[in-house]
């Protein structure tokens, strides 16, 4: 863009307001709930979690809950103590090990449990916790966590979870955090006759217990986070179809409430199909084939759970009918089927260990729609999009959360996060390689938790950039760097303003109806090597770059 006088003003307030916030911000204190929540203890790293029997019963009528959750683990070292948790809200009735009742404490909602002899370090073993109570309801759905109590329109009870963030022991007892995800598990749902349960995976068999009661039994064969186990309970139908995607026969399942099975055929047809071919260009092939691909309707706005999305777009374009760009792009396609399906290849496959990361889930699945929209539409659009997303970044705080006590970051982590990722495709300047580094990443840490090094040090070992200084920048400071000219002796010069150290991302820059060509600012001012370059014919690529620019 063209340098003037008013956008000087504007960076110049940026800088202000940046330099102000950075030194009132307050500095948030953590409890020891925080860390029993979030610090992966040696009461947790002593057993890796194998395989869960989730077994629930929904008592609806009385919003209660009571069931039980058998741990299969391998010691990874000898242990006599180990932690689970589970909301203090919630009812440990025992703890059952060979047969006999273990002894526990709890502590917030951490669970300590004693063995009766050492577990040695390599073997395999097992115990059920058995627990009951009134679970938190949650009263916004999916941001605040809980399970969700309503009914459909016609007045038919209708329940489902959802609970990222806060964790999945708002409801079932687990080893609740993400760096331990379970190899494999069946969940087990009973709810009152009459009504359906979808979970996550394949639906293995229906039971009838004679007591009022119906059980679904589910099972996921891949990995799984804990957050992503979902229960979804109404008076559901079953739509059934296909796709012939990069590792053979996919099969797509719609669980949708009765009386929406023709909205459903048309709108999830129109827009699931697309978005799988999309996504195994850019990603490669879905990471769950063996658990198959579902949309579940579901009474909030739509979840990540894996194999089994939730969805409550009211079979509509957009988010809720808007379009989160104000490009016009966003109406072209159903936001929730999208965004949430593409947490699939970063979420659910590729995984951060803490909270903290969980910019890896929401960054690169924000930057995932512009890419769905590439592919309909053609780069162009792809790239309006996410440039029209600019408007909802706050700049309030960093992107990456703190670590060790279960807390995210900056809600920026979307379309801050989406931006910078498209940039940082703008400065590898190799669209091929840019889809390699992508489909790299998914195949490198396929069905894995990772860490911020791992994601930055891979990107930086494929593209051969140092990107460091940028996700650095990007992600653990609130602020943007600032492009800065100074025209002096006749000579324009040129440094980045940042918070990072030895700053220096490549950056596109062209004379008044000239091509753009790639200059390296350093923090120190250095000349811009184009010939006739001023201060009034230089123009910077801030349509690709979300940078400020400012002119001394």
């Amino acid at each position: 863009m063209k340098l003037n006088k008013s956008l000087i003003i504007c960076v110049l307030g940026l800088i202000s307001f940046g330099a102000k916030a950075q030194l009132g911000v307050k500095k948030e204190t953590f409890t020891r709930a925080d860390s029993l929540r979030g610090y992966m203890s040696p009461l947790r790293t002593c057993y890796d979690i194998n395989y869960y029997h989730l077994d629930v019963k929904f008592d609806i009528e009385n919003k209660f809950i009571s069931g039980s959750n058998l741990f299969k683990f391998t010691a990874t070292e000898d242990f006599t103590e180990l932690q689970f948790d589970l909301f203090a809200n919630l009812k440990v009735e025992k703890v059952v090990y060979k047969g006999k009742e273990l002894p526990f404490t709890r502590e917030f909602n951490a669970v300590f449990v004693t063995f009766p002899a050492t577990i040695n370090k390599g073997s395999k073993d097992e115990f059920t916790v058995f627990y009951s109570g009134n679970p938190t309801i949650a009263k916004r759905a999916p941001w605040d966590g809980g399970i969700v109590f309503s009914k459909d329109s016609l007045g038919n009870p209708w329940v489902a979870t959802a609970c990222q963030g806060i964790g999945a022991s708002i409801w079932w007892p687990n080893k609740d955090q993400q760096e331990d995800e379970v190899d494999s598990a069946l969940i087990s749902i009973s709810v009152p006759k009459g009504l359906t349960d979808a979970s996550n995976g394949r639906l293995r068999k229906v039971t009838d217990l004679k007591n009022g009661y119906t059980r679904f039994d589910w099972f996921v064969s891949n990995p799984i986070n804990n957050y992503d186990i979902e229960a979804n309970i109404g008076k559901y139908s079953h739509i059934s179809d296909s796709y012939a995607g990069e590792k053979g026969k996919l099969s797509l399942d719609y669980w949708v409430l009765s009386y929406n099975v023709e909205k459903a055929k048309k709108q999830f047809g129109e827009n699931v199909k697309d978005m799988i071919k999309a996504f195994e260009h850019w990603f490669g092939p879905y990471p769950f084939y063996e658990d198959g691909y579902k949309l579940i309707e579901a009474p909030h706005l739509g979840m990540e759970h894996q194999s089994g999305t939730a969805y409550g777009n009211h079979y509509q374009n957009g988010y809720l009918g808007r379009d989160l760009s104000g490009t016009g792009w966003g109406l072209k396609w159903d936001f929730i089927v999208v965004h949430e399906s593409g947490h699939e290849w970063f979420g659910n496959n590729i995984t951060s260990k803490d909270l903290a990361d969980m910019w890896i889930h929401e960054s690169f699945t924000n930057y995932s729609e512009s890419l769905f929209i590439e592919q309909r539409y053609g780069k162009q659009a792809g790239q309006e999009y996410v440039h029209g997303t600019r408007f909802a970044i706050q700049n309030d705080a960093p992107i990456l959360g703190v670590y060790n006590v279960n807390k995210e970051g900056s809600g920026d982590m979307y379309y801050k996060g989406g931006n910078m990722l498209n940039m940082i495709r703008t400065v590898i300047n190799d669209d091929e390689k840019w889809r390699s580094i992508l489909r790299g990443l998914n195949k490198t840490f396929y069905h894995k938790t990772v860490t911020y090094d791992d994601v930055v040090n891979y990107i930086n070992e494929q593209s051969g950039k140092n990107l460091s200084p940028v996700f650095d920048q990007y992600l653990k400071y609130r602020g943007i760097p600032i492009l800065n000219f100074m025209e002096t002796g006749g000579k324009l010069y040129v440094r980045w303003i940042s918070d990072v150290k030895g700053f220096d991302m490549s950056v596109r820059v062209k004379l008044k109806g000239g091509e753009y060509q790639f200059i390296t600012p350093s923090t120190r001012f250095k000349p811009v090597e184009i010939s006739g370059a001023k201060k009034d014919n230089i123009e910077v690529d801030t349509f690709n770059y979300y940078i400020g620019v400012l002119v001394d």
